[in-house]
């Protein structure tokens, strides 16, 4: 690890280990189970905590442990679908918080580190150097414009923070990628500072349009989309859509990539109906979909 020791004494007391408890019945637990472990980071003093959406979400009892080991309430206050982030509120009590950076001044080679929590309320740290600021997008249906791609592996759990060399929060980790040179994905803090007000008085960003959601997993396979899976009691699954169907269109619309495929579904707002035309037992059927919204679904 690089990031000196000084640096370190800095950032580690702002970072905390996030244990949620989600009800057996909410539509995520399938997906993600009832009990989730994941990192945060403070970076407000009045006790504002990012953290990843994916941990949190559902959460109906949220352990805050900071790294004296005491623990408090932890409160969701604002959820951004559309990026996967999330804010949690603790009590301050004159916490330290972290300065925010900004990803949109990151280049290729440029030095970070993560910090993140791991089990037993142990802190760990992890170096490397920034490999893209890229589009990305995910199975489920989610798409970024900028995702932070490093080389550095993440030494812990979801939602630790991605740091320059300056202690400042650039980002905050979301995936393993696992792939050579390319180890961890981070969500730019800059989905937080620009929008912290909105996020904060309404609890999501209420100024970004709704938009259609399906509750599918999809893959892209030689310029063609095939659904992996369908969520249970999801849009897609009512609509008809199964797994292994091969998207070929969505309202008329050729459809060759997965980032394609969700821009076309988003460009419909929840509710409306949208027609696929997909590849299924060597024929083609036109299936009809009357569209969700996925901060309903899941509220």
């Amino acid at each position: 690890m690089n990031a000196s020791v000084k640096l370190l004494e800095t950032v580690l007391p702002a970072t905390v280990a996030l244990k949620a408890e989600i009800p057996e019945a909410h539509p995520s637990a399938q997906i993600l189970g009832t009990e989730r472990l994941g990192s945060g980071v403070l970076v407000d003093p009045d006790g504002l905590v990012l953290t990843v959406n994916y941990v949190v979400l559902g959460a109906t009892s949220l352990e805050v442990s900071l790294l004296d080991d005491s623990t408090v309430e932890g409160t969701v206050v604002a959820q951004d679908f559309a990026t996967g982030l999330a804010v949690v509120q603790i009590p301050s009590s004159g916490l330290p918080a972290l300065p925010l950076g900004s990803a949109t001044q990151l280049g290729t080679g440029q030095e970070i580190f993560i910090v993140a929590a791991a089990g037993e309320n142990q802190r760990r740290a992890n170096n490397g150097t920034v490999t893209a600021v890229e589009p990305f997008d995910a199975y489920w249906e989610y798409s970024l414009d900028r995702a932070v791609v490093t080389t550095a592996m993440n030494p812990g759990l979801g939602g630790g923070a991605l740091l320059d060399l300056l202690g400042r929060v650039v980002g905050i980790v979301s995936l393993d990628l696992s792939e050579v040179g390319r180890f961890t994905l981070a969500i730019p803090v800059d989905h937080f500072t620009e929008h912290r007000d909105e996020l904060l008085r309404h609890g999501r960003r209420t100024t970004r349009p709704e938009r259609a959601w399906i509750g599918f997993y999809c893959y892209t396979f030689r310029d063609h989309v095939v659904i992996a899976g369908v969520l249970p009691g999801g849009p897609g699954e009512q609509g008809g859509l199964k797994a292994g169907d091969v998207v070929l269109s969505v309202g008329g619309q050729r459809i060759t990539d997965r980032r394609e495929l969700y821009h076309n579904v988003w460009t419909h707002r929840p509710g409306e109906p949208i027609d696929f035309r997909v590849f299924r037992n060597n024929e083609v059927k036109h299936i009809t979909v009357s569209s969700g919204n996925a901060e309903v679904f899941f509220a």
